[in-house]
């Protein structure tokens, strides 16, 4: 009988650095700023409608690639449930990078000002992107240590919570960028 042949855990974190470096280079290639055109760096910026949304290290949509981590722990979990965690994990990395670039992509950021509030979105500075595949990674390791209905109970109260205070939040994104509702784009304007 032969041994099952093991990928060591420096080759996945490895693995895991080129997607975070490839995130970056495409980003860039495509003319991202790697920070905000201001010039500076804040910690968190809590303006949803303002040029430096989506510019900084953290702002409000921070949770809802918390709550992509959830998600993809889980499916993965369930899709794999013997696949070493390390590999699942690259695979949501894998992802998560992905949508980062496909985000930040000309036509899907011409959907975010069609069908959304966010009229003045350019798309993400570079450290936001990558900073928002780093909280998928932490709402992917938050999952992996909770319980499925204590992460359930986290997403549903970022959910609640941010939807209240922004008028926006990971639902209603989706809603909107699939098929957008005039009293949905009219109750996040205010009117």
């Amino acid at each position: 009988m032969s041994k099952r042949y093991r990928i060591p855990a420096w080759a996945y974190a490895g693995g895991i650095i080129t997607l975070f470096i490839v995130q970056v280079a495409l980003l860039y290639v495509m003319g991202h700023p790697l920070v905000c055109t201001c010039d500076y760096v804040k910690l968190w910026h809590g303006v949803v409608i303002s040029s430096e949304n989506s510019q900084h290290i953290s702002d409000w949509y921070s949770f809802s690639h918390i709550i992509h981590g959830f998600i993809f722990y889980w499916i993965l979990w369930l899709l794999f449930p013997k696949a070493p965690l390390l590999l699942r994990l690259f695979a949501a990395v894998s992802f998560a990078a992905s949508w980062e670039a496909l985000e930040n992509s000309d036509f899907i950021i011409s959907r975010y000002r069609e069908a959304t509030i966010s009229l003045d979105y350019y798309g993400d500075s570079i450290i936001n992107s990558v900073m928002d595949t780093v909280f998928m990674v932490v709402g992917f390791v938050t999952a992996r240590k909770l319980p499925f209905l204590v992460t359930i109970g986290l997403a549903l109260a970022m959910e609640m919570v941010v939807g209240y205070i922004i008028r926006d939040n990971l639902t209603l994104n989706v809603i909107m960028l699939l098929h957008p509702f005039q009293f949905i784009l009219s109750w996040q304007a205010g009117a």
